[in-house]
């Protein structure tokens, strides 16, 4: 009886022990760094390849003690709204800006909090860097749309307009995937405009570009960007 109640505990033993070991094991893949590339929610975006998980997601302020506590403290009630828990914070507009920040920016996300663009933030969310360039799905931009540019330029006019057919008739005639044909976007890219319709660059050219392709827009930056690995 005595022998086999001490076969029992040493069974009981390993598997605790066993059980331990794999819990520890589970926390390193989670937390340690060098486990990043097991918990990552897919591939990184073009020109983020050579980025640590910590460049963008910053670690939640407090102890798991004080986090614990703040998210109690929202379920009954006494918190606006709840706190981080056991991880890294959500990236915010601050975090890609301190890599992409750009002086020459055609559309800055701060000129979408004017009023005037309230409909297109209820459609678009352009006022989040992330509405377009959402991270971990292996590609440059993530929208699948190219013809975004309708929910601000419906009344565009121009008194001296540069292309062989007005932008009047291209508005006219919802021609709205031809605008990243000549335009770039945030104007990245230094390129010459075309004054000709024809010419802009296919719609299949631009959304290769958005998959990770070389860009149709050129190659010489107006920036340099902050850190190794990333393009325009």
């Amino acid at each position: 009886m005595r022998a086999k109640t001490g076969s029992a505990r040493k069974w009981q033993n390993r598997a605790y022990l066993t059980g331990f070991c794999f819990g520890l094991a589970i926390l390193a893949f989670t937390v340690v760094p060098v486990g990043e590339w097991f918990h990552a929610k897919g591939t990184m975006n073009t020109g983020h390849g050579k980025l640590a998980c910590g460049a963008c997601h910053k670690n939640a302020p407090g102890s798991f003690r004080q986090q614990i506590q703040a998210n109690l403290r929202h379920a009954f009630g006494r918190r606006e709204g709840p706190g981080p828990f056991f991880g890294r914070l959500p990236v915010s507009n601050e975090n890609c800006l301190s890599c992409h920040e750009r002086p020459n920016d055609r559309h800055p996300v701060y000129r979408f909090l004017e009023p005037r663009f309230s409909q297109a933030r209820e459609k678009l969310r352009p006022h989040q860097c992330v509405s377009c360039h959402a991270e971990h799905q292996g590609r440059r931009v993530t929208l699948a749309e190219t013809n975004y540019c309708v929910n601000c330029h419906k009344d565009t006019r121009l008194k001296k307009d540069p292309i062989d057919v007005p932008h009047a008739d291209l508005i006219a005639a919802k021609q709205w995937d031809s605008c990243l044909g000549c335009h770039d976007f945030h104007g990245n890219h230094i390129m010459q405009v075309e004054k000709s319709v024809d010419k802009r660059t296919p719609t299949e050219k631009i959304r290769a570009y958005f998959d990770g392709g070389p860009s149709p827009y050129g190659t010489t930056l107006h920036y340099k960007a902050k850190q190794d690995g990333q393009d325009g």
